[in-house]
């Protein structure tokens, strides 16, 4: 849908459907489409959105129909050809005469309509087709079956469309004798309304507004609209607000025509909340199991309601529920409420949240207060994180000091990523705790929310609280707990032998007390900190990888999903198809616990890394993209709050898309940076490949921000090595900042190729030659980086007099290429083109590289060994979907099963 703000129109939530008409409108031949969605989803404004982008010589005709059109034929095309210059008046009165035949009339509009065309191209567009005359209908089937440079579009509400309608009949005849295209629009997702209000006010919302927003519009964008039109400079206040009383009244009318008895129990439904049990509503309202039955059918077929389980139902649209009961009696709402209550307190196995919305309407706090702890652990336990933080707090609303809840309440916002919240929750945990151990998991908390909300003074004051708990325990459960804790506080203010330290001592006492949840976690911020160094790296790898299957089966999904993230961004990109499978593994585990940024945000990061790690630099940037988008729209705060931006601009970047890449950096420039580092330095980049005056600048921020950091980045070093080479900074420089970028616990492959480069900048090509040849294949770098090893080497091969083996190097680097692209290609390009050889780098691709982009998903999934029905689940596309997808791939690997995939797949890679 189109967002309005003062910055211009976006597109949000129909891309896909828009590119799909736009290629059918421009393929110079006669193509036929058929629109479905419900009222307000978005067709007509997809169609007048297409409009815009069409060439100037495209001849464009909307016509509408309206209710009761029915009876007026040729409806559509008048409205079409209304006004239009060159329409004859004897025709027209020819095409509305009673008098003539249906086949006269119907050839005259075909007549009128082509007289209006002539050869150019257009796009006829019959609007809401559901309303329209059969002369209408049998018109479009007519146009349908002419050639020529056209593209038919038809638009219509599948829950209008019925037998007794022209349109039922049409569709049915269309589907047997011509190629339709259908696109089913659906409602915005709550990613899409996160989007679209966003573009519409101007700024981001928070995640609880744009959560209230979407569950109020239910995803349909003319709601979502009209609430933004209410209130356009306060958007915050959207959550809750009193309906618009135009949208209120345009709602109520869709029951205001319903019998005084099927009334009474929409306005019974609407009082019971967003789900509505059928014996729930049967008890309120004191109706028997068949009449209530036969009225559930009607309220059904009319649209006020949909059945949303089994012997469940809900409103079609929950702001049709919220204006019913906005006309209601407030004694009367709270009447039901109590009734409704009444029967929930009955039944063991009653949903907590339903018990808590009714007894906080009757104004029975005491049973708020009890579904509150009895539902927020419950939701916690199922990952459904939000339900439960939105519990905690209808209970913390009752008793705000209660140590249970707000420990709920923390530990759900932190999942959800809801970093203020969580801190806020967490102190106030600590505050009021009675107890040793609350007041150690009120600090573990406090620790890693402040952390990643980049409150680090906050952090390090928790790290000393923990630390002069654990200086006055004994040994014991508690001791263990609190180590455990300081553990993760060490590794929050990057002490790493610290952090080592106290993972070990909580390890030993939790191993010798048998607690095996507190030795996990400790396991986990001992293997992540090991991980940081090259000399302890395998071991730190090897002490995750052991700790996750106990994990799981611990349900300790948070712990098991953290595990293996840091797999993902660390081990070594020599097997993919390993790496595919932990990061579905991870994406279920972190779903499993309700922990948002590790199913959303760290699932496209590590899909980025999957494909870099199998040389696709395009397929690593569409996953960025898709995570940032999924991301973006949202108000977000601390460590992360632009998750893919760094990682997507070193990409941009690499492929040489430097204005995609500066303005993913201007965004990143004003936001808060954990690592300082990181702007100067994509900054300099950007800067030497622009041939920018400013590049010293940033180069010198840059310099004086590494001696601030303990730590060093050996791929960041390559690739800032490579732009100082590419801008021809003085060696002098070059060897300034060749000194400052490594340490001796750097990883020793990034270094030898950093090294070679610079000794071929000073022409020790003997020596560059090989530092390049010992890294070319080393495990620990991806295939670009080692392609890029290649190349160098064929470039001192050259300078040495050896041609034919640097031939052979750059067919190797060729090899490693086929799928990446920018400033790496370029230099191989060169190479080439200095050794004679002729045709693309891509040439060198095999058949692997014959997958489409989809495709090379798919078989990524299918080397980690998931099963068709397991590609369904995980692509969201069906399983017979999904049947096709392998069968085109091992066709086109020429296997013949689906173990010998991942070989081609890594044989792909060079």
């Amino acid at each position: 849908m189109r967002g309005w703000d003062g910055n211009g129109p976006m597109m949000v939530g129909r891309d896909g459907e828009l590119r799909r008409l736009a290629e059918l409108a421009t393929a110079g031949r006669s193509e036929v489409v058929v629109i479905a969605g419900e009222p307000g989803i978005g067709k007509t404004r997809l169609v007048a959105e297409l409009t815009l982008g069409l060439p100037t010589d495209t001849k464009i005709f909307i016509g509408h129909a309206e209710p009761g059109s029915l009876s007026r034929p040729y409806e559509v095309l008048l409205d079409a050809i209304d006004g239009r210059p060159g329409v004859s008046e004897a025709m027209l009165d020819e095409l509305t005469d009673p008098h003539r035949s249906p086949v006269e009339r119907l050839h005259t509009g075909l007549t009128l309509l082509s007289g209006q065309i002539g050869d150019a191209p257009a796009v006829i567009v019959f609007e809401d087709l559901h309303w329209a005359d059969s002369e209408s209908a049998a018109l479009f089937e007519r146009l349908a079956e002419q050639d020529g440079p056209r593209l038919l579009i038809g638009t219509y509400r599948p829950d209008e469309v019925s037998v007794r309608q022209p349109i039922g009949a049409l569709l049915a005849r269309m589907e047997r004798r011509h190629t339709l295209t259908h696109l089913r629009l659906g409602r915005l997702t709550e990613a899409d309304t996160a989007a679209f209000v966003a573009s519409a006010a101007g700024r981001p919302a928070s995640y609880r507004t744009i959560a209230a927003l979407h569950h109020r519009t239910g995803g349909n964008p003319f709601f979502l609209e009209e609430l933004l039109r209410s209130a356009p400079d306060d958007v915050e206040s959207l959550g809750d607000a009193p309906l618009p009383w135009s949208l209120a009244e345009a709602l109520r009318r869709q029951v205001e025509a319903l019998p005084a008895d099927a009334r009474h129990l929409v306005e019974a439904a609407a009082v019971l909340g967003y789900r509505i049990p059928f014996d729930l509503l049967a008890a309120v309202t004191g109706t028997d199991e068949d009449t209530l039955i036969g009225a559930l059918r009607e309220l059904v077929e009319s649209g006020v309601l949909v059945e949303s389980g089994e012997d469940e139902f809900s409103f079609r649209h929950a702001l049709v529920r919220e204006s019913i009961t906005g006309a209601m009696l407030a004694r009367q709402r709270r009447r039901m409420h109590e009734s409704a209550l009444e029967v929930l307190l009955t039944d063991d196995d009653a949903d907590p949240a339903l018990i808590a919305h009714h007894a906080s309407a009757a104004g029975r706090y005491d049973d708020v207060v009890a579904a509150a702890r009895r539902g927020a652990p419950l939701y916690l336990s199922i990952g459904s994180a939000y339900q439960a933080l939105q519990l905690a707090e209808t209970g913390l609303d009752e008793v705000p000091d209660d140590v249970e809840l707000l420990s709920y309440a923390a530990r759900a916002a932190w999942l959800v990523n809801l970093l203020d919240e969580a801190v806020r929750y967490a102190r106030a945990w600590r505050d009021h705790a009675v107890t040793v151990t609350d007041r150690i998991d009120a600090l573990h908390l406090l620790t890693r929310a402040a952390f990643d909300a980049g409150e680090i003074a906050e952090t390090r004051e928790a790290a000393r609280q923990v630390e002069q708990l654990v200086a006055g325990l004994a040994p014991g459960p508690e001791a263990a707990r609190a180590m455990t804790a300081l553990a993760q506080a060490m590794a929050a203010v990057q002490d790493d032998a610290a952090t080592i330290e106290w993972a070990d001592r909580a390890i030993a006492l939790a191993t010798e007390l048998d607690l095996p949840r507190l030795r996990l976690a400790a396991l986990v911020e001992k293997g992540a900190t090991m991980t940081d160094r090259a000399d302890t790296a395998p071991d730190g790898w090897a002490i995750l990888a052991d700790l996750v299957d106990e994990a799981e089966q611990c349900g300790e999904w948070v712990l098991a999903a953290r595990a293996l993230n840091y797999l993902i961004q660390d081990l070594p990109p020599s097997l993919p198809a390993d790496h595919g499978r932990l990061l579905e593994r991870m994406r279920i585990d972190a779903e499993r616990a309700g922990f948002e940024q590790m199913a959303v945000a760290a699932y496209y990061s590590g899909r980025a890394r999957l494909a870099t790690r199998e040389g696709d630099l395009t397929g690593a940037i569409e996953a960025l993209e898709a995570g940032r988008r999924l991301n973006r729209g949202w108000r977000r705060r601390g460590r992360r709050a632009d998750y893919h931006g760094h990682f997507l601009t070193g990409l941009y970047l690499e492929a040489g898309r430097l204005d995609d890449a500066a303005a993913v950096l201007g965004e990143l420039r004003a936001q808060p940076q954990m690592v300082a580092t990181a702007v100067p330095g994509l900054a300099f980049h950007l800067a030497a490949r622009r041939g920018d005056p400013d590049l010293n600048t940033w180069l010198d921020e840059y310099q004086v921000a590494l001696t601030k950091q303990s730590w060093r980045d050996g791929e960041q070093a390559h690739d800032l090595i490579s732009a100082a080479l590419f801008a021809d900074l003085p060696l002098s420089r070059v060897d300034q900042l060749h000194a400052d970028l490594f340490t001796a616990e750097s990883w020793p492959p990034h270094r030898q190729l950093v090294d070679a480069q610079v000794d071929e900048a000073h022409q020790r090509y003997a020596q560059a030659l090989d530092g390049y040849r010992a890294v070319a294949d080393a495990p620990l770098l991806l295939p670009s980086v080692g392609a890029t090893a290649n190349v160098g080497a064929a470039r001192c091969l050259l300078a040495l007099g050896r041609p034919d083996e640097a031939r052979r190097e750059a067919e190797v680097a060729g090899r490693k290429l086929c799928r990446w692209g920018g400033w790496r290609v370029g230099q191989l390009t060169a190479v080439r083109a200095e050794l004679g050889l002729t045709g693309s780098v891509t040439a060198t691709a095999d058949s692997a590289d014959a997958l489409t982009r989809r495709e090379r998903e798919v078989a990524r999934l299918i080397a980690a060994g998931l099963t068709n029905a397991e590609l369904a689940h995980t692509l969201h596309i069906s399983p017979k979907t999904a049947a096709v997808h392998v069968s085109n791939i091992l066709r086109k690997l020429a296997v013949s099963s689906r173990t010998e995939v991942a070989a081609r797949l890594g044989g792909s890679d060079g």
